[in-house]
């Protein structure tokens, strides 16, 4: 039996630079946190290509980073970048038992890992989050993925990767959120009426969720509604506000700590998510357990989930959710499909491991 220390190595576009960075991929450093307190024996090295911006190698939460600090440079300092990588890969998989290989969307780390992972006899699984499910990803040809080693956020990403590349991922697991980062929702004041949250960019279609609540209006002048996240469509969302004469009922809140804006779902009565493609929508699962109600467009399980709605047309979505602001009875208890521990347990069962068997 070899001494060497078990190894996961997971590969990620980024990685955040520290504890208190909670705004870099929140659900991915969830998993990561969750993982190693699950499998607190195991040892994890992530490997993060492009953020932070500056190459250098810390502790995250009981978890080694290596940063590469790619800044999302041009081909030619990419190129630079993935030879420091596999490297680096050499370097970890001589000093350590590597029982795999994970990565993070099937962009460059799913390339690089794969390649790898065939030269070394080592596993590797590629987690599929989301619009690397969609067609023309060009890494799709270098990689020729084999089902078995795919993972799919949930059901929605498992077809859309069928449909576009005749291959179905063999395992689902969705992302999950974390309990422990949430207050006791009961003690809150729902004092927010219609709470979004995300990136501000033209996908997301943030405009929509502001021509609901003119609509809303109408009927509930003093409706309360508030839109969390910053990008480019700030400033056209600002001022369709203002053209709308919406300034006192939909405020721009910008980008905030993510236990901030899990406070504020904690304070909201509906989460409206009118992004038009979405892997799981981890902010509509964290608005579950909040205890609002969520209405969306897309909808990501197979499996009914309580208290989340969804549509497939503006309209639709603008009645369900007037629907529930005039119910006095519409319920805020907490929901939890999807905790993190489990998904943590289902990927680590994919590499063959538990803590038991290094006992």
């Amino acid at each position: 039996m070899s001494d060497r220390v078990k190894t996961l190595v997971i590969l990620s576009p980024g990685f955040p630079k520290n504890e208190a960075d909670s705004t870099c991929v929140p659900p991915q450093q969830i998993f990561v946190r969750n993982l190693k307190k699950n499998f607190p024996s195991l040892n994890i090295i992530v490997l993060a290509f492009q953020y932070p911006f500056s190459a250098a190698e810390y502790q995250w939460d009981g978890v080694t980073v290596i940063a590469f600090g790619g800044k999302n440079r041009g081909r030619i300092f990419r190129m630079r970048n993935w030879v420091r990588i596999w490297l680096c890969l050499r370097k970890l998989n001589a000093k350590y038992e590597l029982i795999g290989l994970l990565s993070f969307w099937m962009g460059e780390c799913a390339f690089l890992a794969n390649r790898f992972a065939k030269r070394n006899n080592i596993k590797h699984f590629c987690w599929i989050l989301g619009q690397d499910a969609r067609l023309w990803n060009k890494y799709f040809k270098w990689i020729k993925p084999q089902g078995e080693y795919l993972i799919a956020l949930s059901d929605f990403i498992a077809k859309e990767f069928y449909k576009n590349y005749k291959i179905t991922p063999a395992h689902v697991i969705p992302v999950g959120i974390d309990p422990a980062l949430f207050n006791t929702p009961a003690s809150a004041e729902r004092d927010i009426d219609i709470m979004g949250a995300g990136s501000l960019i033209p996908l997301k279609q943030y405009y929509l969720f502001v021509d609901a609540v003119r609509y809303l209006k109408d009927e509930l002048p003093n409706i309360r509604t508030i839109i969390c996240g910053n990008g480019p469509e700030f400033e056209p969302l600002q001022a369709m506000i203002k053209r709308l004469h919406l300034e006192n009922n939909v405020e721009l809140a910008g980008e905030l700590s993510h236990p901030a804006v899990l406070a504020m779902m904690q304070r909201s009565k509906i989460f409206v998510h009118t992004s038009s493609y979405e892997g799981l929508g981890v902010v509509c699962l964290e608005a579950l357990y909040a205890g609002a109600q969520v209405v969306s467009f897309v909808h990501p399980m197979d499996a009914d989930i309580k208290n989340w709605h969804f549509t497939k047309v503006p309209g639709y979505m603008i009645k369900v959710v007037r629907e529930l602001l005039r119910d006095p009875n519409t319920d805020h208890s907490q929901v939890l499909p999807y905790p993190v521990s489990e998904s943590a347990k289902a990927m680590m069962k994919l590499f063959d491991y538990s803590e038991a068997a290094i006992v």
